[in-house]
């Protein structure tokens, strides 16, 4: 067994330039396991926390030792999986069941929805990266954890039915059919859910997605509901605090209807906390339910964990989303600190969907999700829920696996600006979480009750018949055919343009020490300096009195080596250590125009004084510093940003959500470049947590400048560029009353510039 170990494990150790102990002679002592082990373990465990956790395929010795003695944990193509893989789960047996007879409201739900998912992850090329787990049924018991008896019991006994029967049994029920294979499919979609939970909290893979049919949100313990059999996602938690004792689970139910199944189950549960906006239109649209709206907070012990967004009109886009998350969702939920993460992975609040009628374009649901891949460890688990426009779901479906795979991200469509409509329901949902949260104590904002959308939804209502079905109010269960081929057309256009080829190379490094290479992560690409006459031509074009400084030249290697793989995009993104960090970051943002670069968004983290011109507005500088500034410098190009941190705890949390984020978001850069200075007020957790978020941004071009060497704060940047696994952000820490009043003076003076940076209707008429 030692042979074994040793064949699978010494690939893996000239990685990283070692070679395999002297000690293990594994030919003279084959069958010791255990010293063989012990020795390994002793030998380099100075190494073993800075590499990504794999669980071993073929060697049972292996994967005891690399998951309990957690030494050396790397990659091997050949004998390993990382823990970063992503699981993608399906099975075509779940296309079995399908209406029998003609019934308006269900006939958008069909098998197609399933399989034009999976073909549509084919021709991208997705499904062969993916890890595949197969899918097994529920267990009655598993079933149970949220369902009666007694409604299994009536599922189970459809199996068996003729038609006349069956329709019977699902006019007992609101917008439900069923189909002799209905029970096993629904089995198929409970098992699959779970099988993706067992692979992510094992560490068999980082994160998933499960295609399943039928969808689950809206069963309850006693009924089915909205073409929903058993609840997949809540059975998955309770599943998962059950087997695992997990204790903070977030539901992010991103479907254009209010999962009330998985809020009735957790309503009084502390331990699960669930988000949801949904099309609500003031109790007009199905399900039409009171307790959709945004003062359902959740009852008992579980207050403040059940969070409603209601849209109050059709039509909210990417701007409307993002905005729901930077000012409700990522706040509280960075605070809940969720062990998993469960996603209701909804896709008819996409764009041309006959159902939602919103304009959410499919990469918006990539920035979603890498959103919530920064929660949790980055333990994601999608599960398919609704989407009945087959093109803007299976792109949709496509852009979310894309992401969990870490994929860089296509720059986000559309004027970066929410509506009324969502800043009043951001509003409201603030308000009436204010008493339950920390991130929110200091929230100003009343609940508003004279919405602008309610005087013309209560005339439209008297002239709609009160429908038990969405499909019904808007006569959408039959899709206008001009509209959805638009939409198929446009769609067809619009991938084209926002799809672009994925670098090679995930992240490059240029540090001053090439003997700490090996404390980075395995992935990232160590740059040799630039030639330097090279050097001297390049830099000469810009500023021939550099070319006589030395130390410039040394300074503007390591930045150039990386920026130019960057710009050429042979690299993703990339991080360089230089000496003199204000000359090279000016130098490279010459670099960038020169290149061709429109905007470029430059934060600067620490005291430096960068002279720059930003009256073009190719350039946005933000600086965050400790340092009180003398006089007001604050303009729409040019923001300095007051911070001071929390000692022991990362209370940055507040500032990207709130302000860094959507004002980058507003800005919408080409690249960024990320400077790391003297005197810097934020701690390593913190910049990390600011490199990780700001990724959705420039296709995550993103050039990380640092002045001062200090290898903990390389390698844990190196990490979150590279995403490898997610770091460690540090304890949660709520911003200090000081500190949320400066984001808020600076939040006053530039939100009619940056608009994303609205969160109450206050801000909107202040910002109009």
């Amino acid at each position: 067994m030692c042979v074994a170990v040793r064949d699978s494990c010494a690939p893996l150790l000239l990685c990283h330039g070692l070679s395999w102990p002297d000690s293990l002679d594994c030919d003279r002592f084959p069958a010791d396991e255990d010293m063989c082990l012990a020795s390994l373990s002793k030998e380099y465990k100075h190494i073993h926390k800075e590499l990504p956790k794999p669980i071993c395929q073929t060697c049972p010795a292996v994967e005891e030792f690399f998951t309990q003695k957690r030494v050396l944990d790397v990659f091997c193509a050949n004998n390993f999986a990382m823990a970063s893989g992503t699981a993608l789960i399906y099975d075509d047996e779940m296309t079995s069941c399908k209406l029998l007879w003609d019934d308006p409201e269900c006939d958008i739900e069909v098998p197609e929805r399933l399989l034009s998912s999976y073909e549509q992850l084919k021709h991208y090329h997705l499904v062969e990266r993916c890890i595949h787990v197969p899918v097994r049924e529920g267990t009655e018991e598993e079933i149970m954890l949220v369902h009666s008896s007694e409604y299994l019991e009536v599922v189970k006994s459809t199996q068996t039915m003729n038609e006349e029967e069956l329709r019977r049994v699902s006019e007992n029920y609101d917008a439900v059919y069923f189909h002799p294979n209905t029970y096993r499919c629904a089995k198929l979609a409970v098992g699959a859910t779970l099988q993706l939970v067992d692979s992510v909290i094992s560490g068999k893979v980082h994160n998933g997605m499960a295609l399943v049919r039928p969808p689950g949100h809206h069963s309850q313990r006693n009924a089915a509901n909205g073409f929903c059999v058993f609840n997949n996602v809540a059975i998955a938690a309770q599943y998962a605090k059950r087997r695992y004792g997990l204790q903070r689970i977030l539901i992010v139910d991103w479907d254009v209807h209010h999962g009330q199944g998985i809020q009735y189950v957790f309503e009084e549960d502390p331990s699960v906390l669930y988000y949801s906006w949904h099309r609500y239109e003031h109790q007009q649209f199905w399900p039409l339910l009171r307790e959709s709206d945004y003062d359902a907070v959740g009852q008992g012990k579980g207050k403040g964990f059940n969070l409603n967004v209601p849209w109050n009109k059709v039509g909210m886009g990417n701007s409307d989303y993002l905005a729901a998350f930077f000012h409700v969702l990522l706040p509280v939920a960075f605070e809940f600190v969720p062990e998993l993460i469960l996603v209701s992975s909804g896709y008819d609040s996409g764009i041309g969907d006959p159902e939602g009628q919103m304009n959410a374009t499919p990469e918006c649901f990539a920035h979603l999700t890498h959103f919530l891949m920064q929660l949790a460890n980055g333990r994601v688990c999608a599960v398919l829920e609704g989407g009945y426009h087959l093109k803007s779901l299976s792109e949709s479906v496509c852009m979310t696996v894309k992401t969990l795979l870490r994929d860089p991200l296509p720059q986000i469509s559309g004027e970066m600006a929410p509506c009324l409509s969502a800043v009043e329901s951001i509003q409201n949902v603030r308000a009436a979480h204010k008493p339950y949260w920390k991130c929110l104590m200091y929230e100003e904002a009343t609940p508003l009750h004279n919405l602008s959308t309610k005087s013309q939804q209560m005339m439209e209502a008297e002239l709609i018949q009160t429908s038990t079905h969405p499909t019904a109010k808007q006569a959408v269960g039959t899709t206008n055919s001009d509209e959805a081929i638009k939409t198929d057309r446009f769609l067809e256009s619009h991938m084209k343009k926002i799809l672009f080829p994925v670098p090679p190379v995930k992240t490059a490094a240029a540090i001053v020490s090439k003997a700490d290479a090996h404390l980075l992560p395995i992935s990232v690409q160590v740059e040799m300096e630039m030639n330097a006459q090279e050097l001297k031509t390049l830099v000469s074009a810009f500023d021939a009195e550099l070319v006589k400084e030395e130390k410039a030249l040394l300074s503007l290697q390591n930045v150039l080596a990386v920026l130019d793989k960057i710009l050429k995009k042979k690299v993703c993104n990339g991080i360089a250590e230089s000496s003199v960090a204000s000359v090279s970051t000016t130098f490279a943002l010459k670099h960038c125009f020169d290149f061709g670069l429109q905007r470029v968004l430059c934060i600067v983290v620490g005291d430096m004084d960068l002279e720059l011109d930003l009256d073009d507005g190719k350039i946005l500088l933000m600086n965050i510093c400790q340092k009180q500034q003398t006089e007001k410098t604050n303009s729409k190009y040019h923001i300095s940003l007051n911070w001071k941190e929390d000692a022991g705890r990362n209370n940055f949390f507040c500032a990207v959500l709130g302000f860094i984020l959507p004002v980058a978001y507003s800005y919408q850069p080409d690249l960024m470049i990320i400077v790391i200075g003297p005197n810097r007020s934020l701690g390593v957790n913190a910049i990390s947590l600011l490199t990780c978020l700001l990724q959705g941004l420039a296709e995550s071009r993103i050039l990380v400048v640092i002045q001062d060497t200090e290898i903990k704060l390389v390698q844990s940047v190196a990490k979150a560029l590279s995403g490898v696994s997610t770091p460690d952000f540090g304890a949660y820490a709520p911003a200090s009353q000081e500190n949320v009043f400066e984001i808020k003076q600076l939040k006053d003076q530039l939100q009619q510039e940056w608009k994303m940076l609205r969160c109450s209707v206050k801000d909107w008429i202040s910002g109009s």
